[in-house]
């Protein structure tokens, strides 16, 4: 299982949607477009809302945080 950084920010931009999300003891940011944010199937209302309901994964690539707990299973 992959492991994800907590996302602590998501401010929407004119490009997009800038993230803050914390790796390890670091500050590390990106500006993600509204269209990449779509194709992760990510709900961008949501995520401006409520940015500590996701996570980031190696790529970087934004998920929701349960996709990060080791007890979550697909199949439930």
């Amino acid at each position: 299982m992959e492991s994800c950084d907590p996302i602590i920010s998501a401010v929407k931009s004119f490009n997009g949607i800038s993230i803050v999300w914390l790796s390890g003891d670091e500050s590390m940011s990106e500006l993600f477009s509204y269209e990449n944010l779509i194709d992760m199937k990510i709900n961008v209302a949501d995520l401006l809302n409520y940015p500590e309901r996701y996570g980031i994964v190696k790529g970087p690539k934004v998920i929701r945080t349960e996709f990060c707990s080791p007890k979550y299973s697909p199949d439930d």
